[in-house]
């Protein structure tokens, strides 16, 4: 998507603003419903009126939250010494039920909304389309011929022709507050996920955002506490959790095959001068640019879940404290040197963002989690995803694993033999299509079943929080030159309580 809206203030997350009453609506009626009685427990409950939410959301940006503005500018870094039981009394008062465990509505038809037609956008269309129980209703690009061409492919797949929402880049808004809408997918630029997130489930829509989710701490917690009070879920999309290898060694972890976990590694290692600087990739320079604002790691999550689940952070431990370091910025500056002509619009950029940046992760239980960055250098495509505990490891790209009693030679094992661990999701969709080899299609199909069938989704706000809180803690740890900065709690104590996740029984 195109848009170019600036990055939601403090104040627009927490203080005062225009609520004049936009009711949630109900997610399986028809279109202009306005909200009925609630299902009762375990099912989507009708969403809170736009003026409940904003008053009882009020203060998330307050004090406690000081790294909320890291998103911009100059960012004063927590001090060194905060405890962790210091960053627990600094998160805000729940103001709703916790969303950890609850059930999606059960429905026949899942209709769906998607805000942003790009390159994401526009391919990720195609795997919603090839869903059973499935309508695309509405579509929302600034550019008009992306959103035409989308819409051809809803009508080539059978499906009626969809609502147009291409007006300017505030019509996403127009878009959310559709009383036939179930479920909004965003995959726009990064600055736009927070405010458009919220429009969705501030009207009563269940969302999921490519990644990341939002770019400050306090928008952060400003889903959490909307997911709480709307009852409305709001998921991390495109978080490589679903991938054959990802969903394998989770289950081998979950099955004992790792002994107690130790330590694991993450990454988004993915040469994109090319593509960064290229007039027609990208809608603009709003990726670059993110380089000129930010010195820690810009997208954490496509390595951070997967680890994340292995270990079982927010379902019986959680990340307690990140420490990061950075390399200068030099990549982007002798790329541009080499490839840009004179006058360039790119010649006026200062590059902040470090080159490399490895984080370093504390669990409750003592468990370490590497995290690395780096898109600025020649590098293959790498997201390391690696676990090891006291039987053995695994380490990918490419696949390869020692456990014991299996090895004993000191020397890596054939991943491939233990393809009797693979997730149900995979033997019954053994050669999926789409992007990232197949998970992204195995990542809608299951979110879209377990919407249909009312089931617990396999992730929430608690976790897309989580995957996503490297972004700004990353840059603050690096201004304080290294120094670890607590992670908050965003379950606000429910991670003590083992549940499902994404090791799924069919």
């Amino acid at each position: 998507m195109t848009t170019g809206r600036r990055t939601p203030s403090a104040a627009l997350v927490g203080g005062s603003m225009n609520d004049a009453v936009t009711p949630g609506s109900d997610p399986s009626g028809p279109p202009g419903r306005s909200a009925g009685p609630g299902p009762g427990p375990g099912g989507d409950s009708p969403a809170p009126s736009r003026r409940t939410v904003l008053r009882t959301t009020t203060g998330v940006a307050g004090a406690s939250l000081a790294l909320g503005a890291l998103g911009t500018g100059p960012a004063a870094a927590a001090p060194a010494g905060t405890t962790e039981a210091q960053a627990t009394a600094a998160a805000p008062p729940r103001k709703g039920r916790t969303m950890a465990g609850v059930p999606f509505q059960r429905r026949s038809t899942v209709r769906v909304g998607i805000i942003g037609l790009g390159n994401r956008g526009g391919s990720m269309i195609d795997l919603f389309l090839v869903q059973p129980g499935v309508r695309v209703v509405a579509l929302c690009d600034p550019v008009r011929a992306k959103a035409e061409s989308a819409a051809a492919k809803v009508v080539a797949a059978g499906q009626p022709a969809p609502a147009l929402y291409t007006k300017d880049e505030d019509d996403y808004e127009n878009l959310c507050a559709r009383g036939d809408l179930d479920f909004v997918y965003v995959a726009t630029p990064w600055e736009q996920h927070f405010a458009q997130a919220r429009a969705a489930m501030l009207n009563g829509k269940h969302v999921g955002v490519e990644c990341p989710v939002a770019m400050r701490l306090d928008e952060l917690w400003a889903l959490v506490d909307l997911s709480e009070r709307t009852r409305r879920h709001c998921m991390q999309l495109e978080n490589c959790c679903y991938g054959r290898n990802e969903m394998r060694v989770l289950r081998m972890a979950h099955a004992g095959l790792f002994g107690e976990l130790l330590h694991g590694a993450g990454a988004y290692n993915h040469d994109l001068r090319e593509l960064m600087f290229s007039p027609d990739y990208y809608e603009g320079p709003w990726r670059r640019l993110w380089h000129t604002r930010l010195r820690g790691d810009l997208y954490p999550n496509h390595g951070f879940g997967p680890v994340a689940n292995y270990m079982d952070v927010n379902r019986g431990d959680r990340v307690v404290s990140i420490a990061s370091f950075g390399t200068p910025a030099l990549g982007l500056a002798e790329y541009r040197e080499a490839h840009m002509p004179p006058g360039d619009p790119s010649w006026k950029e200062t590059y902040i963002g470090a080159d490399r940046t490895v984080s370093m992760l504390r669990t409750e239980k003592g468990r370490i989690i590497r995290l690395e960055h780096d898109v600025s250098t020649p590098h293959p495509y790498s997201r390391i995803n690696s676990l090891g505990g006291t039987k053995g490891v695994f380490e990918d790209y490419p696949a390869r694993i020692y456990v014991e009693p299996d090895h004993t030679d000191h020397r890596w094992g054939d991943f491939s033999r233990y393809a009797q661990w693979d997730h149900w999701l995979w033997k019954e969709h053994a050669n999926p299509p789409g992007g990232h080899g197949g998970m992204d299609y195995i990542m809608v199909f299951r979110l879209m079943q377990s919407m249909r069938l009312g089931l617990v989704p396999d992730f929430d706000v608690y976790d897309a929080a989580t995957w996503t809180a490297p972004v700004p803690l990353s840059h603050a740890s690096l201004r304080a030159q290294g120094a670890p900065l607590p992670v908050p709690d965003f379950t606000r104590g429910e991670w003590r309580k083992p549940r499902a996740g994404m090791d799924s029984d069919k």
